[in-house]
């Protein structure tokens, strides 16, 4: 029954990566998964429960799904803060601009959304945001900097979901590497010189 359970919220992370949200019907999920009906209401009331267990799945993904493959081999924090931003460019060219930040584009298509989905898109993107500002803590005693890691994580996961949006619209990658290369010499102008360029 929990591989049931999983199969069901994959198969609706996969589809509403691809499709949206509302564009995708429970039919599109029980056909996809392979499974009735009956087995999809047995664990979700609604489909807006399923979405809320989607978004469970990034938050407790991040680690393993993201951060870890993004940032292994990398030791320079300020780096891993880069190789994050890298790691979404790879996935826009190998995509062909299909692919785009799938919390953003729920939060994006969601205008309204109910409380308790908007907790989870909130939980996701403070998840990241975390992530990032320890890297930049980190960067910021090895380099002896005072600065708010929080306020520049903010920033860093604006120009991620700026460039990401932008790169997908206008079907070119350069529009993400503008916003990386000026995000790049903010963290320079901070005194968080990486240790490549």
């Amino acid at each position: 029954m929990a591989n049931t359970r999983e199969n069901l919220v994959h198969t609706a992370m996969q589809l509403f990566a691809e499709k949206g949200y509302h564009s995708t019907s429970i039919a599109d999920i029980l056909t996809t998964a392979g499974v009735n009906s009956g087995s999809l209401y047995h664990f979700f009331p609604g489909k807006q429960d399923l979405l809320v267990a989607v978004l469970d799945a990034y938050l407790q993904g991040i680690q393993e799904m993201l951060l870890k493959p993004a940032w292994q081999g990398v030791k320079d924090p300020v780096e891993r803060v880069f190789s994050l931003l890298s790691t979404y460019r790879e996935l826009l060219v190998s995509s062909d601009f299909f692919y785009g930040c799938p919390i953003g584009n729920l939060a994006l298509e969601l205008h309204e959304p109910d409380p308790a989905v908007r907790e989870k898109l909130e939980a996701n993107f403070t998840a990241w945001r975390d992530a990032v500002a320890g890297c930049i803590r980190e960067a910021a005693v090895e380099k002896r900097v005072s600065l708010d890691a929080d306020a520049l994580a903010t920033m860093v996961l604006a120009v991620m979901e700026g460039g990401v949006m932008l790169s997908r619209t206008y079907r070119d990658v350069s529009l993400h590497d503008v916003t990386v290369v000026e995000l790049r010499n903010l963290f320079e102008r901070a005194g968080l010189q990486g240790v490549t360029r």
